[in-house]
């Protein structure tokens, strides 16, 4: 009898504990007026098929994409996600979490895909702990004892990227077109004396087209409708965003900042974006 009863009881308590999922889950009350299914099912719209004898001409380049600029805020915001929407930066660490898409290590040196992070690595970069931190013992007041701090690697942390692309004139449909390669995040560094933001620190490259079909799902802002939300990979594949060329493919391997700054290095980097365009407006008699 009493362990009849103990299963009843037993029986009772998971169907109240299934109810309150119930509520929590509730589809009665959808923070939306219709439900979203576009997003749910993107896929990357695929590259045209490219023969190396149609590459008459290319051109590698990097990019900086600074976050902290107004064009560019739809990938840094929302710091904190919401139901529908993520960074560009939140994106990223969800799909390395879950293994979709695969890290890549020593960004400054390396950006080559060619030395990858292990989810061991992936996990302790989000993830660190400040073994400095003290403080006053709760057993010996006047005594202090090291007390560690979670440190979590947010998405307000990154205010820029880097991008690797490819320019090319495919002569086979007369036209001039670019592939983005790789993205790496860039943290804020700071002066570990002062605390006053330093620059900037590269984390870790992405292979850009292992990220479209999960670019391809992430929602970015439309701030003209609502209702025509564009996917992260529509956002790179549009070019809407804004950023300026600290490199080019060169005989030293350098970057424009090593043998420029200030002005004179904006206007070499204006240099090179024109010289992509004179090549291909020359290539057309009028």
């Amino acid at each position: 009898m009493k362990t009849i009863k103990s299963i009843l009881i037993a029986a009772f308590l998971l169907l109240i504990g299934s109810t309150a999922d119930a509520q929590v889950l509730d589809p009665n009350f959808p923070d939306q007026v219709y439900m979203k299914e576009n997003t749910r099912a993107r896929k990357p719209i695929p590259y045209t098929h490219l023969r190396e004898a149609d590459v008459m001409w290319s051109k590698r380049v990097w990019r900086t994409i600074d976050l902290r600029e107004k064009f560019n805020h739809p990938l840094y915001y929302p710091e904190t996600r919401i139901n529908d929407r993520r960074s560009l930066f939140d994106v990223i660490k969800d799909a390395l979490l879950t293994g979709e898409i695969t890290a890549f290590d020593n960004p400054v040196l390396d950006d080559e895909f060619k030395v990858k992070m292990s989810k061991v690595q992936v996990e302790g970069m989000f993830t660190q702990w400040d073994s400095t931190n003290q403080v006053e013992d709760p057993n010996n007041p006047g005594t202090f004892i090291i007390s560690p701090i979670r440190i979590d690697l947010n998405s307000n942390s990154v205010k820029a990227y880097w991008i690797k692309e490819d320019w090319f004139f495919d002569k086979q449909r007369s036209v001039m077109d670019v592939r983005i390669l790789g993205l790496c995040p860039l943290r804020e560094k700071a002066d570990p004396s002062t605390g006053e933001v330093v620059g900037f620190l590269p984390l870790f490259w992405v292979y850009f087209p292992q990220c479209r079909p999960v670019f391809a799902k992430a929602e970015v802002y439309n701030m003209k409708n609502d209702a025509e939300r564009r996917s992260l990979d529509d956002t790179f594949w549009k070019r809407m965003f804004q950023s300026y060329i600290h490199k080019e493919s060169n005989v030293y391997d350098r970057t424009i900042p090593a043998y420029y700054t200030g002005l004179d290095a904006l206007l070499e980097a204006d240099r090179v974006k024109d010289d992509i365009f004179k090549v291909e407006h020359d290539l057309w008699h009028f």
